[in-house]
């Protein structure tokens, strides 16, 4: 029976704004659900005329099919936009039901027979179709991702496959809202100033509005939201305080009212019980027969190559720090709160160089436009400041992004950088409206949005950003240049649609940039001076730049190493998620974890679409290690080489991503100029002995 379209509803209305923008200023939570179902039914609809279909062909099948329902497609973007940074507590009351009737839909349309009967007609008769690339991958996807998603399986299967589907959206949702609301709900007031010494007067500052701001004059509110931890976990001299903010952080969602571990542990074992159902042994192998990894061989051979050869450097980083601590009058064990700090003190003793020197030449509004000046250099596109677009915060800014060649818009730009109580943690990239074609062919632009949690302006200064926090900008931003120059012919292919070990590439290319003098020249000036770096504090900055890598690089090979192994291991064998987390990453730890917890917070791989595929931060840093070679050879801003890098963004899924990269670089990417650049390629004892190299080409290791 059909739906009637519910009136009055912004999201199944024309938009009011150009460049098909979605009305965020007109919608409320109570469209959502009206809006979702009347879409839902929209859409089937029109599947139904595609089931139909008497003489399927890749038109009318698998073209069709590509081409998503307007409505549809707006309600999620939508919902998916507010989910993330604008999650009110009317919001988060239907979140559950929302994401149940979106998970259903799903799994309704994967275990359709007759839209699978119709695509594998088509499919079975690929070789005879004359396709291009990108219409056989296109095929092969839909065929696959039927076939993934249970159309082979039989009817008592199917019923066990759908049930599991939608216990799985419910867990991650759960998963994600208890995440939030731990974090949310933590609030520490300062009431005697001295308890913050060592503190910088900007993160002071930033506490004393914030408790302004809950009616608590007087006092200096400390949340973990990062621009508030951080500070305290790198600065504060009080060891309790530093102490209290780190166990409050390391331990979100553990215990109490927004315990995690039973539902990661459900969801683990939900995700096997999945993949045994089509015929794979652990979700792992489900995930990475779809990445450029292939199987969980490739991934843990990655991971321990590079362990065995970085875990010497940390082990020697680590007894530095010691030493360092010991040096300055410490005499108790180094405990995870301390790391931070001494780190911090041995960085600035060291190398002269305290990273809060760099923040007055960082204000955000600065950073921005030196990502923006960069894209402009690399792709001759300019950004132009608008203000008549919808926004559903006062923070959003927007943004026009136009072709200087052709004056072409290329897409619409929505940035949202500072921290508040409806936002998750974190950076990320949405894409709002995804590039794809009107019906005269043209190309029509897409709509993008990148997020994040910097620290906010003050009574008296602008938002100032540490070097981390430049290079977390930069990082979103090759995310969302991926988004705005993709220049796929088919919907499902446009960037960043691609191999999620590849996703990352662009954005982690990005992140060089913002460390090369010529670039810092660019946009890194004081906020009052207006005075460029001195060039004192750029060598340091550079001569400091390796300082912990190699302790850096392992915390990600041990985060990537229990993300496989809750992907790979019998979820039945766990009963204990602490016990088991400390097992699998006991060989990395560097000093006792005092009862912190990573899993019960690990958004990325319960919440997000990283499980079994955290790895590829690493795998693509690899890829840019190496993509990057050209750019420092032939110069940063050298257009043949920036015209490459930008046909590989704008080809998003429409060319396998092995094939992209080396018609970009001529040849496969090398894993060891990832170890060159960390300064991670000689002995950790001697930095001109070779022997860890000549181990690392004995034991070949991965190639992307």
């Amino acid at each position: 029976m059909p739906i009637k379209k519910p009136e009055n509803n912004p999201l199944l209305e024309p938009t009011p704004y150009r460049n098909d923008v979605p009305p965020f200023d007109l919608v409320k939570t109570e469209h959502f659900l009206p809006a979702l179902e009347w879409a839902i039914s929209d859409t089937k609809r029109e599947l139904e005329e595609i089931k139909n279909i008497k003489n399927p062909s890749f038109e009318n099948i698998i073209e069709a099919m590509d081409k998503d329902n307007k409505s549809f497609s707006r309600v999620m973007g939508v919902f998916s936009l507010f989910d993330g940074a604008n999650n009110t507590d009317e919001l988060k009351a239907i979140s559950g039901e929302f994401k149940g009737k979106i998970s259903k839909f799903y799994t309704d349309i994967s275990l359709d027979e007759d839209l699978f009967k119709q695509t594998k007609a088509v499919y079975d008769k690929k070789d005879s179709l004359n396709l291009s690339k990108a219409q056989l991958l296109l095929l092969e996807d839909q065929y696959k991702g039927f076939v993934r998603n249970g159309a082979l399986l039989n009817d008592e299967d199917k019923q066990k496959f759908r049930n599991n589907s939608e216990r799985q959206a419910e867990l991650k949702n759960e998963f994600g809202q208890n995440s939030l609301n731990a974090i949310n709900e933590f609030e520490y007031y300062v009431e005697d100033e001295s308890e913050l010494a060592g503190m910088p007067e900007g993160a002071r500052t930033a506490a004393t509005e914030a408790a302004e701001e809950k009616g608590q004059q007087g006092k200096w509110l400390l949340t973990l939201h990062a621009p508030s931890v951080i500070p305290v976990l790198q600065y504060a001299e009080n060891r309790d305080l530093r102490e209290k903010i780190w166990r409050a952080y390391s331990t979100v969602s553990k215990d109490g009212e927004h315990d995690n571990k039973q539902v990661l542990k459900e969801l683990v074992t939900l995700r096997n019980e999945r993949a045994q159902l089509l015929g794979y042994d652990t979700h792992a192998d489900y995930v990475l027969e779809e990445r450029m990894a292939k199987n969980k061989d490739t991934v843990f051979e990655m991971l321990d190559n590079y362990k065995e050869i970085v875990k010497p450097f940390a082990e020697k980083e680590h007894k530095e720090l010691q030493d360092f601590a010991k040096s300055t009058g410490a005499t108790d064990e180094l405990k995870p709160w301390d790391m931070g700090f001494y780190a911090t003190k041995m960085k600035q003793e060291k190398y002269s160089f305290d990273e809060e020197e760099l923040k007055p030449f960082l204000s955000f509004e600065k950073v921005r436009q030196g990502a923006f000046d960069v894209a402009t250099k690399l792709y001759d596109i300019r950004f132009e400041k608008k203000d008549d677009y919808p926004v559903y915060h006062e923070d959003v800014e927007t943004f026009d992004v136009y072709n200087n060649k052709t004056n072409e818009l290329v897409g619409v730009f929505y940035t949202d950088y500072f921290p508040r109580a409806t936002k998750r943690g974190g950076a990320w990239m949405d894409a709002y409206v995804s590039q794809s074609h009107f019906d005269d062919g043209s190309r029509k632009p897409p709509v993008i949005g990148n997020h994040g949690n910097f620290p906010k302006p003050t009574k008296d200064k602008p938002s100032l950003l540490s070097m981390n926090d430049a290079i977390t900008l930069f990082h979103e931003f090759g995310h969302g240049l991926h988004g705005l120059m993709s220049n796929t012919e088919y919907q499902s292919h446009a960037s960043p649609n691609v191999r999620w070990d590849f996703v990352e590439l662009p954005s982690q290319l990005m992140e060089n940039f913002v460390k090369e003098k010529e670039v810092l020249d660019m946009f890194a000036k004081h906020f009052e001076t207006d005075k460029n770096i001195p060039a004192d504090l750029l060598q340091k900055m550079k001569d400091a730049e390796n300082f912990r890598s190699a302790s850096n690089f392992l915390r990600q090979i041990q985060l990537a190493t229990l993300d496989m192994k809750w992907h790979t291991t019998d979820p039945s064998t766990i009963n204990d998620v602490e016990a088991f987390e400390r097992e699998v990453c006991n060989d990395f730890y560097m000093v006792n974890p005092e009862g912190g917890l990573t899993s019960t917070a690990f958004s990325h791989i319960f919440d997000g679409g990283y499980s079994a595929g955290y790895y590829s931060y690493k795998w693509a840093e690899v890829l840019e290690a190496d993509a990057f070679e050209p750019f420092k050879e032939n110069g940063l801003f050298d257009k043949e080489t920036a015209d490459k890098f930008h046909t590989l963004i704008a080809s998003g899924g429409s060319v396998e991503p092995d094939e992209l990269y080396l018609n970009f670089r001529g040849k496969p990417a090398d894993p060891s100029a990832l170890l060159k650049r960390e300064g991670l390629d000689g002995n950790p004892n001697d930095i001109n002995d070779n022997k860890p190299q000549q181990a690392q080409t004995k034991k070949k290791g991965f190639r992307p």
